[in-house]
């Protein structure tokens, strides 16, 4: 879109700053390992401090605008959200205390292995020869109390549907009687669906967050829809819930965004 993107010097002086606060992440990590072998009591607690600040702070230097709607549950709460961008991580963890998932071999990885490892990622083993399912771990971490974040389409879309929300995941719910929050996350400019903030199909990371750099602020719609009781559905019924609340929040028809035919005729 013509005239959103910003000079080169305030999108290298962008670059810089989340360089130097990705390098304060990494001094963070260092201190979390410190406390873990000083008072491994208090270091879940400290770690969830430091990571909503850390996300924050991040978000100021990223061209996000974010406006939240309704409220996370207290309590141990597991999240479904739809998943459009790794911003969605950054986004969703500034609002509260929450841990995510991923697959086992990112702990492995440079730098966001150890930022994400640090930050109470609850890494998945998937695959054939594990000690226990998906399920069970998730079901572990909820029964600990410690709330969770999954995205149940398992990948990302350009924000303009909703893909079905596997209930697979959502069992975990279930299983450690905690509630179901589904929550909406949209991006936009000027009005219309956001085209740089998606993260999908090829992107490179480095490529996707220097375009996001050069662009004006995104605005990003965040919002905490009404808690699921997890304990009167089955797994499909909680995902088909789930999956209808975050498709009416973001306005979408069956998971896509409305025909526009059909929009003139209910506007008659």
């Amino acid at each position: 879109m013509p005239g959103r993107s910003v000079s080169t010097p305030r999108r290298l002086i962008r670059l810089m700053a989340v360089i130097g606060w990705i390098a304060c992440g990494l001094l963070l990590v260092c201190w979390v390992q410190l406390m873990q072998q000083l008072q491994p009591a208090r270091v879940d607690r400290l770690r969830q401090r430091l990571t909503r600040w850390w996300m924050r702070n991040l978000i100021r230097i990223l061209p996000l605008q974010i406006r939240v709607t309704g409220a996370p549950a207290s309590g141990t709460t597991l999240w479904v959200s739809n998943h459009v961008s790794w911003l969605d991580i950054v986004v969703l963890g500034a609002q509260a205390p929450v841990h995510f998932l991923s697959k086992a071999e990112v702990r492995d990885w440079p730098v966001i292995g150890w930022l994400a490892g640090a930050a109470g990622t609850c890494f998945i083993q998937r695959g054939q020869g594990t000690s226990s399912t998906v399920q069970d771990q998730l079901t572990r971490v909820l029964a600990a109390q410690r709330s969770l974040v999954i995205f149940a389409e398992g990948t990302t879309t350009a924000g303009d549907r909703v893909r079905t929300f596997h209930g697979r995941l959502l069992s975990a719910a279930i299983e450690a009687q905690v509630p179901t929050q589904p929550v909406a996350v949209a991006y936009s400019y000027a009005g219309e669906r956001d085209s740089i903030a998606p993260f999908i199909n090829d992107d490179e990371f480095s490529q996707h967050l220097w375009r996001l750099l050069g662009s004006k602020d995104i605005e990003v719609d965040v919002r905490f829809l009404p808690i699921l009781d997890s304990t009167r559905l089955n797994r499909n019924q909680l995902a088909r819930s789930a999956h209808a609340s975050v498709c009416q929040a973001l306005g979408l028809e069956g998971g896509r965004v409305e025909d526009e035919t059909a929009e003139v005729k209910a506007a008659a």
